[in-house]
Order: structure tokens, then sequence, then C-alpha cells
């Protein structure tokens, strides 16, 4: 093949990329998370500038009863049926169309989500009992552990995985994050959540990085998923980055299973810890910030040390300003830094050929622009408001809706997590994956603590 040839083909390759990029829009699971994401948010402000309490019915869960018999939750149904009918009834549009277009049957979809939304209304339930709290029973890790349950231990049709949309969910779940609070609450955050997650993402990432391709011989994309799962956002910050650098499905599956036990685990052990130390609240809120690997799992842990503590307030704050704020925003800065990586320097040494600047924002996940671009329109939206309105109005009448709908999104995406894990199922994680994801868990853990309990515990003690 001469030059001229190689020229040739690759410039029809780029042509074709283009033309598939453009189809993307409606194709692609990112664009569609931005699509109805943000238009649920518009569609939640228009409603709430003319008065319309629709959208706090439309967002209905049982999951703030706090029933004790089932008499309560039976009475709560029977008066609310006409709303989780027509709540259904938008979901499945909602989901049923964007995914037929994405080529997913109908056939399939539909009973497969039925049962999906059955669960996540028994999920809500759970978490509604009145003494949930005292179990750390929150809605996103109770359906996690129950798909987990009926994963492996039932036999559930292969089909159903139609209707289990993991990455469209948690997607969709992560540009509505960006609707429930305005960009500017980042400066509040100030210097030193900010720097600490910064902190925490560069030495953590680097480690596990370091360690998996130099000490252990992992393949490099599955390096830098596992390093950026394990100093982020699990799950979402995994599935980020393997599209950023073209990673298997496999180095994929690998991280989230080894995301998934490591959240498990912390969720239980670290709001035991930091009662045994006699953490503040706000001290522990932030370490766990920066040790959880899941806003659902590390919202929980925050909220039960906070209770045990008798400061919720303080321990939930300051883990959102270290997890939601400081960490979670190197989901876009890890995507941007891997994709350049992956098309600048491996891809080129691998096949002597540069790489067209287009493939960085090809590779890009979409969806995170959605989350900043949700952010800032809500800043936008609610600029004009004073703290005492904002508080008193927009938050109950707005925000708390859209938190309500961001949270059916997670849960939907913790019970597909869950019933598309079949252990059976899955390739070994290995050793040197294993050995790698926990001395980066080590680090994290013990780099977090001494950050939020010495360096910057004045900071988080007066939140």
């Amino acid at each position: 093949m001469t030059t001229q040839d190689s020229w040739n083909e690759s410039s029809d390759a780029v042509e074709a990329r283009k033309a598939s990029s453009w189809k993307d829009l409606y194709q692609k699971e990112d664009w569609w998370a931005i699509w109805i994401g943000i238009g649920i948010m518009f569609i939640a402000v228009l409603l709430f500038a003319n008065g319309s309490t629709f959208l706090k019915s439309l967002a209905i869960n049982p999951g703030g009863l706090k029933w004790t018999a089932f008499g309560q939750l039976t009475d709560h149904f029977s008066q609310n049926a006409g709303m989780y009918s027509l709540q259904f009834a938008t979901w499945l549009v909602v989901f049923g169309v964007t995914t037929r277009i994405m080529g997913i049957k109908l056939s399939q979809f539909i009973p497969g989500f039925i049962f999906l939304y059955v669960l996540s209304i028994i999920m809500f339930a759970i978490a509604g009992w009145a003494n949930a709290a005292r179990f750390n029973l929150e809605p996103p890790l109770v359906a996690l552990i129950v798909g987990l349950i009926l994963a492996n231990l039932t036999q559930l049709p292969k089909w159903m995985d139609a209707a289990f949309r993991v990455e469209y969910f948690i997607k969709l779940g992560i540009v509505l994050l960006g609707a429930t609070f305005p960009i500017t609450l980042v400066l509040t955050a100030g210097p030193v959540a900010i720097g600490q997650a910064t902190i925490i993402s560069l030495v953590t990432c680097t480690t596990i990085y370091f360690l998996g391709t130099r000490v252990f011989g992992l393949d490099r994309k599955l390096a830098a998923v596992l390093g950026v799962g394990g100093s982020v956002c699990g799950v979402s910050a995994s599935m980020a980055i393997a599209a950023s650098v073209g990673a298997k499905k496999d180095h994929l599956y690998t991280s989230v299973t080894l995301v998934v036990g490591w959240a498990l685990v912390m969720i239980l052990v670290l709001p035991f810890i930091s009662r045994g130390l006699e953490l503040p609240a706000g001290v522990a809120g932030a370490w766990i910030g920066t040790s959880e690997f899941a806003d659902a799992a590390g919202f929980a842990a925050a909220s039960a040390y906070g209770k045990m503590a008798g400061n919720e307030d303080a321990a939930i704050k300051a883990f959102t300003l270290m997890k939601v704020i400081g960490r979670d925003m190197w989901i876009g800065i890890w995507s941007i830094v891997w994709a350049l990586i992956a098309t600048v320097v491996w891809e080129r040494k691998e096949t002597g050929v540069k790489m067209n600047p287009m493939e960085v924002w090809w590779r890009f996940p979409k969806f995170v622009i959605g989350f900043f671009a949700a952010s800032i329109l809500m800043t936008m939206i609610t600029s004009g408001y004073s703290t005492a309105d904002f508080n008193n109005v927009v938050k109950p009448g707005l925000i708390l809706p859209l938190v309500s709908l961001r949270t059916w999104a997670f849960i939907f995406c913790f019970l597909s997590i869950g019933l598309t894990t079949r252990f059976r199922d899955l390739s070994p994680v290995g050793w040197k994956a294993l050995a790698a994801f926990s001395i980066g868990v080590g680090v994290n853990v013990l780099l977090g603590y001494y950050m939020s309990v010495h360096v910057f515990s004045a900071f988080w003690s007066a939140m």
C-alpha cells in the first residue's frame, strides 16, 4: 500500500467518523442522557415558574413515608395510584422511545422495564421504613444488593438485560445531578475542598496506574480505568474513562466489580471507624467523601454517621463538597486527559500514524458536558433569588423534585448493575488488578484521613 493509498484510507475513515458523529446525536446514550436531562430541567423550570406542583407529583416516591406498618404503605399507594401510573407511563415512554431509536427491541425492553420499575418502587418502600436509617438502607444501596441477589440466586431471562441500561441510567442521573445544584456552589467549597479533592484524585490515580503498569504488568488501558475509578466516582468514572481510552468491555467490568466490592466495604466500615474515633460530623463527612467510590453509597455512609454523631447536616454538607463537587468534577478533567494520552501518545506509537485531533472529541464522554451545562443553566435560572427565597421556595418547588427524579435514575442504574452482574458469567478479576486497585484504596483512605482529620480539621469541623 502506498503512502497516498494510506492517506486516502485514513481520509475516508475520518469522513466516515464525521458522518457517524452526527448520527450519534440520536443514536448514542450520552446524547440522549443530555437531551432528556436538560429537557426535564427546562420542563421543571417552566412548571415552577407557572406555580404548578405537577413535577412534585410526578417525582413521587414512598421513600419519605417513615412507615411503621404495612397499612401505611398500602394507603399511600391506593391514594396515589393515579400519579404512580402517570409516572410509570412517563418513564416508559421516555426510555422506550429513545432505546427503540437506539436499536433496542420494545418487545424485550417493555416487560423488562416493568420489572425494573416495580423493583424500584420496592426499593423506595424499604428505604421509607421508619428504622431504615439505623441499618443504612438507602435506596440506591438496597437496589444494588437486591439486584445482585436476584441475578445470582435466580435465573432471570437474558433478554431482560435489554431494559437494564446501566450506562444510560447513570448518565442521565449525572446530568440531573448537575441540574440539582448551581455551579456557584463550587465557589462555596473554597480552596480547601477543591484542593483536597485534587490531591486525592492525582495521588490515587497515579498510584493505581503506575502500580498496575510498572509493578503488575496490567494493560495500560485497564490501569487507566482502574486508576480513575478508584480516585474519582467509581462506576460513572470507569465508564467515562473506558470510552476515552477505548478500553475493552472486560476492562470496564473489572473496574466496576472492584468499585462495587470496595464501595460495599466502605459503606459498612467507615461510619463505624469514624464513630470509634469520635470524629466530628463534618470531618467524618469529608473523610467519607474522599474515600467512597459512589455518590449513593457515600451519601448513605455520611448520612448514617451524621445521625450517629447527632449532626447529619454537617456530615452530608462536607461529603457533598468533597465528593459531589470536589472529586466528581475530575470525571471531566480525567476524561480529557486520558483521551489525549490515548490518541496522541499510545495509538500514535502503535500505528505510526498521527491521530486526527477530532478523535479526542469523538471519544470524550458527552454526558459530562451535560452535567456542566445543566449546572450552569440552573445557576443562571436561580441567580435572581435571594438565599431565603432559594431555600424556602426554589429548593422545595424546583430542586427537590429534580433530586427525586435523579434518585429514580440512580436506582434504575444500581438495580441494573446488580441484575446484570452475574458472578458465574464474569471473567475473573485477577489478583494483579485486585492488588493494584486495593493498594490504591489504602492510599486513598489513609491520605483522605490525614487531610480531613489533621491538615484541614478546623475547616471541616466548622461545617
